[in-house]
C-alpha cells in the first residue's frame, strides 16, 4: 500500500491578456473549487470532472492511500502575481514535508503557466518538489491539452499525460490514466524512458477542437501509435497566447521500450506536421457572423452558436468587450441570447431596481482595453439570480459557481446574461439560473472558443466562430510577439518568427 502526495496548482496564463492572477483569484476558484489545502481538498474535488479526482478515485480502488496537499486553480488571465505563485509553492512544500515519508507525487498541472519572473511556471514547480523528494520517489504530472511541454518540465518529472479532447470532457479520464503511469513504475520498481518532439508552428484554439478534423483523426491516430509502442503518449496542442520560448505543440511520451517510443513520436510528428494547412480557421467579422447567423435561423428550429472567442474568459478575457453585442443590437436580431458579460456594477445596479425595471445601462467595457466602449442603452430586466448553481454539462460537470449577482437584462429581441465574476460560458446553467432557456433563442453567443460546444451544439443548427475586438487573438499571427522561440511559425503555413 503506497502513500501518494497529491497536489492541484494550475493557470492558464495568457501573457497579452489585461489582468494579472493575484492570489484572491486562486481564493476565488473562478469555476473551480477555491484555494484548500489537507483533507479538504478531497471534499472541494468530489463529483467534479477534474484531474485530480479521476486519479484519487483509481489510486483508491487500487488500495493505495492518497495524501491531499493543496488545491489551487485560478481562471485564465496574464501572468501569475510573483507573490501569489510564491505562497501557492510555498504552501504545497510545506505541506509535502508535513505529510513525512510518501512513496509517489502526483500533480494536476496545466503547462502554460507563466509568472511575473518565471516563464516555466510547471517546471519551477515540478523543479522544487523534485529537490524536496530526491531523485528515488516518482512524480507524475497530468496537463492540459493546451500546455506549452518545456523540456524542464520533461526533466523534472518521470511521467506527463495530457487530456485527448476539447471541449475538455476527458480531465479526470486523464487523472486515472495518469494513476495508471504511476502505478506501473511502482510495480515495476523503475522509471520509463521520456522523449519529446516539437511541431513548428502555432494552433489558433479554435483549430484545437478535438470534435472536428484536423485533431478528431488525430488523436484517434495518437491513441492507434501508444498502442504499437506500449507506452504513455499524449499530443499537446498548446496555448498560443503565452510569449516564451516553450510555447507551442508538442508529441511526448514515457515507455519502457525506448526504441519503440522514439518511433511513434517521430510517426506522430511527422503525421501532424504533414497536416499543417488543416488546421487553418475561418474567422468571421461580427457584422458578417450576425448577418449569418440570422439568415440561418431564420430557416431553422435550432439556434445558430456565436463563439466570442477573443474575449474568452477562458483563454485571459475578462468577458467585458462589446463587440458582438453591439453588433446584434445594431441589427435588431429578433430572438438573441449573449453570455456571460461581466459586469458586477450593472448587476448590481438591475438588483437594486429589481425586476421588471427599464433603466439607462451603460455595459461592459470595464477592462480599460483601448478602442473598446461599452453599449448603452434602455434595457429590461427580465430576471435576477445570485450566481450560485451546479453545472449539468460534460465540461464543467459538477462545479459550483459562485459568480456573484446577476441578470438577465432585455433590449428588444436580445437578452444578455450579465454575471459579476467571470467564467467561460460552457455550461446551459449559466442561462437556466436566470430562467433562460438556450435552445429557445434564434442565435446563442457564447464568450468561449471551444468548451462550449460540449454542452451546447447538441442543441445547435449551425456554430460560426467570431473574431470580434478583444484580448485573446483567434489568429496567434497577430500578437506582438518578442520572446517565442526563433523560427516558429506563428500559425499554419505562417510566416516564422
Amino acid at each position: 500500500m503506497a502513500r501518494i502526495a497529491v497536489a492541484t496548482f494550475q493557470h492558464e496564463t495568457n501573457t497579452f491578456a489585461p489582468s494579472r492572477a493575484s492570489f484572491a483569484d486562486f481564493e476565488a476558484g473562478g469555476g473551480w473549487p477555491g484555494f484548500c489545502t489537507g483533507a479538504r481538498v478531497l471534499e472541494a474535488v468530489s463529483g467534479t470532472n477534474i484531474p485530480i479526482e479521476g486519479f484519487v478515485k483509481a489510486v483508491a480502488r487500487a488500495g493505495h492511500v492518497p495524501v491531499p496537499l493543496l488545491f489551487a486553480n485560478a481562471t485564465p488571465s496574464a501572468h501569475v502575481e510573483d507573490e501569489a505563485f510564491e505562497r501557492v509553492a510555498r504552501a504545497m512544500l510545506d505541506a509535502l514535508r508535513d505529510a513525512g515519508d510518501v512513496d509517489a507525487l502526483y500533480l494536476d498541472l496545466h503547462g502554460a503557466m507563466v509568472t511575473q519572473s518565471i516563464e516555466d511556471g510547471e517546471g519551477e514547480v515540478l523543479r522544487r518538489m523534485r529537490a524536496v523528494l530526491g531523485p528515488r520517489v516518482p512524480i507524475v504530472a497530468s496537463l492540459d491539452l493546451h500546455a506549452n511541454v518545456s523540456a524542464g518540465m520533461l526533466e523534472a518529472s518521470d511521467g506527463m499525460v495530457a487530456y485527448r479532447t476539447y471541449p475538455h470532457v476527458d480531465m479526470a479520464e486523464t487523472g486515472a490514466r495518469a494513476a495508471d503511469l504511476l502505478l506501473g513504475m511502482l510495480a515495476r520498481g523503475e522509471r520509463p524512458a521520456k522523449a519529446m518532439r516539437g511541431l513548428g508552428f502555432l494552433l489558433p484554439l479554435t483549430s484545437q477542437c478535438t470534435l472536428v478534423e484536423p485533431c478528431a483523426s488525430a488523436y484517434a491516430e495518437l491513441g492507434r501509435a501508444e498502442a504499437r509502442a506500449g507506452a504513455s503518449l499524449s499530443f499537446a496542442t498548446g496555448f498560443p497566447a503565452a510569449d516564451v520560448a516553450c510555447c507551442g505543440p508538442s508529441v511526448f511520451g514515457m515507455g519502457f521500450d525506448r526504441g519503440a517510443l522514439e518511433r511513434e513520436l517521430d510517426g506522430l510528428q511527422h503525421m501532424l506536421s504533414s497536416r499543417e494547412a488543416e488546421f487553418r480557421t475561418e474567422f468571421l467579422a461580427p457584422g458578417e457572423a450576425v448577418r449569418r447567423a440570422s439568415a440561418i435561423a431564420a430557416r431553422s428550429r435550432r439556434p445558430v452558436l456565436l463563439a466570442d472567442t477573443q474575449d474568452n474568459p477562458g483563454a485571459g478575457g475578462n468577458g467585458d468587450t462589446t463587440g458582438l453585442l453591439a453588433e446584434l443590437l445594431a441589427q435588431r436580431v429578433p430572438s438573441a441570447m449573449l453570455g456571460l458579460l461581466v459586469d458586477a456594477p450593472s448587476a448590481r445596479r438591475a438588483h437594486e431596481a429589481g425586476v421588471g425595471a427599464e433603466l439607462e445601462f451603460s455595459l461592459g467595457a470595464l477592462s480599460g482595453l483601448p478602442g473598446h466602449a461599452p453599449v448603452s442603452g434602455r434595457f429590461r430586466v427580465e430576471a435576477l439570480g445570485d450566481g450560485a448553481f451546479t453545472c449539468t454539462g460534460p465540461f464543467y460537470l459538477g462545479a459550483r459557481m459562485a459568480l456573484g449577482p446577476m441578470a438577465a437584462l432585455r433590449q428588444g429581441g436580445v437578452v444578455v446574461a450579465v454575471a459579476s465574476r467571470k467564467v467561460q460560458a460552457a455550461d446551459q446553467e449559466m442561462f437556466r439560473h436566470l430562467g433562460l432557456e438556450p435552445a429557445s433563442a434564434g442565435i446563442v453567443a457564447l464568450k468561449s472558443s471551444v468548451h462550449f460546444r460540449a454542452h451546447f451544439q447538441p442543441i445547435a443548427e449551425e456554430v460560426l466562430v467570431v473574431a470580434a475586438p478583444g484580448p485573446m487573438a483567434a489568429d496567434p499571427a497577430s500578437l506582438p510577439w518578442r520572446r517565442l522561440r526563433p523560427g516558429m511559425r506563428l500559425g499554419p503555413g505562417g510566416r516564422a518568427f
